[in-house]
């Protein structure tokens, strides 16, 4: 069995979409840590939930927060991470180190980058008037939305397609693709 960590800043549906799948045996993983760099994090609270050791760690908690990720994850012995909406980035010490897997709401490596999260990168595919849009799962490297594809779902817009409703389709097909994911990762 994969132990797998959760980094999370805020709601952490994907990691919800993780330990869901893993507790009826869809995948073969234990969440064995969460860490938030946010001590209001949704996340925290369902780790607590879950009986799930989980911790804060930003720059108000550790002068070098990748350096107390480094040694938990080291501690919990993760072979794998999973960034489920973690909002920093992660240093080159740690993705060399270890395999930190991230969903970008996006078909990358179309609206990718800095400042393309979340609401911002539909709001931008509203705009520009795209046909299709979906979810990649990518391995995560030092650069931002940067590393190897694992995997891409895609789904069709609408012609009155909001921007909102943009946001609940790919919120759905991300998990979905999440936990693909992991039931081919080796």
């Amino acid at each position: 069995m994969k132990k797998v960590a959760i980094l999370a800043s805020h709601n952490g549906s994907g990691f919800v979409a993780l330990y869901k799948a893993a507790q009826q045996k869809e995948i073969n993983i234990e969440i064995a840590v969460v860490i938030s760099n946010n001590s209001n994090s949704v996340a925290l609270q369902k780790a607590k939930q879950y009986g799930i050791d989980n911790f804060v760690i930003n720059s108000k908690t550790d002068t070098d927060p990748n350096q107390k990720i480094e040694q938990l994850l080291k501690k919990y012995e993760c072979e794998y991470v999973f960034l489920s909406g973690y909002m920093k980035k992660l240093s080159s010490v740690l993705t060399k180190k270890f395999k930190i897997i991230n969903s970008h709401p996006a078909l990358l490596p179309n609206y990718g980058g800095t400042g393309m999260y979340g609401r911002f990168v539909h709001e931008a595919v509203i705009k520009n008037r795209e046909k299709v849009s979906g979810v990649t799962i990518h391995l995560v490297n030092e650069n931002y939305d940067d590393g190897e594809i694992l995997l891409q779902k895609k789904l069709s817009l609408s012609k009155d397609e909001s921007v909102d409703s943009l946001e609940s389709k790919i919120k759905k097909l991300e998990q979905l693709a999440i936990v693909e994911a992991f039931k081919n990762i080796k």
